[in-house]
């Protein structure tokens, strides 16, 4: 089986002036199909930095990284782009939900954009995906008529609009109520277990890292340790 992701010798520096600052120092990391994994670090690990570069929105200083068996970080900036939309999905901590649409508009905002317009069979996927995630009747709704947790429900839905290979998601409860992340979390894990999708999820949460299947901690810019969670029951 192939993995989702394989990145390899992941390093990343910045410069200020005279200074160079160096965030990742040669990261591996391995996604097989179906994993939920947990990317966990204090603040400064790196653990950011890793998330963007591999959904595509930084370039690594050193290393090399393939998607489904493609390599992307020799992409350039037009087919990153592509490939971002295309192939990878991505929940952020702040839904980015355009508050004039509706939940189905943004749902279907990742395939819409780049056809200029929302055809009928997306329009039907965007439903259906908001079925699934329970907001069945909130599909016409504006995004400000929605609950925070709503919101990320729609945001979830997004994400796999259009069937993404690997999903990010940047601390996708830190701005829930515990009731909502936890609807959520529970929501993420259904979704990786029936349609098999790979997420890799940044957090800082220790009740979000124990929800998730293997745990992967950054620490100074290194992977200090990789541990495989049994996760809730069922």
């Amino acid at each position: 089986m192939s993995a989702v992701l394989d990145a390899r010798g992941i390093g990343m520096s910045f410069r200020n002036g005279d200074e160079l600052t160096e965030v990742l120092k040669g990261v591996d990391l391995t996604l097989m199909p179906g994993e939920l994994a947990a990317l966990l670090g204090a603040s400064g690990s790196g653990k950011s930095t890793l998330l963007s570069i591999v959904g595509l929105l930084l370039r690594p200083t050193t290393g090399t990284i393939s998607i489904g068996g493609q390599r992307v970080e020799i992409l350039s900036e037009s087919e990153r782009a592509e490939f971002r939309n295309r192939r990878l999905g991505f929940i952020f901590q702040f839904h980015h939900l355009l508050p004039d649409f509706t939940a189905t508009e943004n749902v279907a905002f990742p395939a819409a954009a780049p056809a200029g317009g929302i055809s009928p069979s997306m329009r039907s996927r965007a439903r259906d995906l908001l079925a699934r995630v329970g907001l069945a009747d909130r599909m016409d709704f504006p995004a400000t008529r929605l609950s925070g947790g709503q919101k990320q429900r729609v945001a979830i839905a997004r994400a796999l609009m259009n069937s993404p290979e690997l999903v990010l998601a940047d601390e996708p409860t830190g701005s829930l109520d515990r009731v909502a992340a936890e609807q959520v979390l529970d929501l993420m894990r259904e979704v990786n277990r029936e349609d098999k999708a790979t997420f890799l999820v940044c957090t800082h949460d220790e009740k979000v890292a124990a929800r998730c299947m293997r745990r992967i901690t950054l620490q100074d810019g290194r992977v200090e340790g990789a541990s495989v969670s049994d996760g809730p029951p069922g």
